[in-house]
């Protein structure tokens, strides 16, 4: 289902997201990790949520886990380690990892200086989307916003 201009609901157009209508979210409100949802059940109609993750300087989610999902990161700026179970794996703009059913995870920002971003995708929603819009909203930084519209890799 999509929302038109005018508030009509049309079950096969398209939605469009503007990235400057994009409102970030804490899950929790000391977070370190802010997330906006690009695409989901709620705002899309869709089983899968996409979001935009941004990690703070030296930022981590805390370890998490999905039974049912798949979680797929794209990094798109900044630098990382990736934690899986007993796994880690050094995260650079331009690397995928892709997390699992039940592996309890989680991503650190080894950056002291710079934010790190992910376009995340979460297979299966498992409620997802609901949890990171339950959470604290935050506006987001014109770089922020601006990491959507270059996404550098380098």
């Amino acid at each position: 289902m999509a929302a038109c201009s005018e508030g009509e609901v049309v079950s096969d157009a398209p939605v469009v997201v503007d990235v400057e209508s994009l409102v970030g979210y804490k899950i929790s409100p000391d977070d370190t990790v802010t997330l906006a949802v690009l695409s989901g059940p709620t705002t899309s109609g869709s089983d899968t949520t996409v979001c935009l993750e941004i990690w703070e300087p030296l930022g981590a989610q805390p370890p998490n886990s999905h039974a049912e999902s798949t979680e797929t990161f794209v990094i798109v700026a900044g630098e990382g380690v990736a934690y899986s179970d007993e796994h880690e794996r050094p995260v650079s703009a331009g690397t995928v990892i892709v997390l699992p059913k039940g592996s309890v995870h989680r991503i650190v920002n080894s950056s002291a200086t710079d934010k790190m971003y992910a376009i995340t995708v979460m297979e299966r929603d498992g409620g997802f989307e609901d949890l990171i819009l339950r959470g604290t909203p935050v506006t987001l930084a014109a770089e922020d916003r601006e990491v959507v519209t270059r996404m550098p890799v380098s």
